[in-house]
């Protein structure tokens, strides 16, 4: 399976889109801080989205489409599955 997440900060003030077939190690590189880049600069480790896909190429172009929303859409699709900004756990 191929995962679409979105992570944000302890505020929820900034946001950050990602792609990934393995989201157990892909998040806890971020919550880790273990690469540089965005998520580690900003302290971005919070999950809050995720959406499935079993074909890369689905998941790949739907993280793209995300990133190309404006800031007020991409909170009401968190809120439409997680109106209380509280952090998801990939294991139910």
């Amino acid at each position: 399976m191929y995962r679409v997440y979105i992570l944000t900060n302890k505020t929820n003030k900034v946001m950050y889109i990602g792609m990934t077939g393995d989201p157990s190690r892909r998040i806890f590189e971020h919550q880790n801080e273990l690469v540089e880049g965005f998520t580690k600069k900003y302290h971005v480790h919070k999950l809050v989205y995720l959406e499935e896909y079993s074909n890369p190429n689905d998941a790949i172009a739907r993280e793209k489409q995300l990133k190309g929303w404006k800031r007020e859409k991409k909170n009401e699709l968190v809120e439409s599955i997680n109106p209380d900004w509280e952090e998801l756990s990939l294991y139910p």
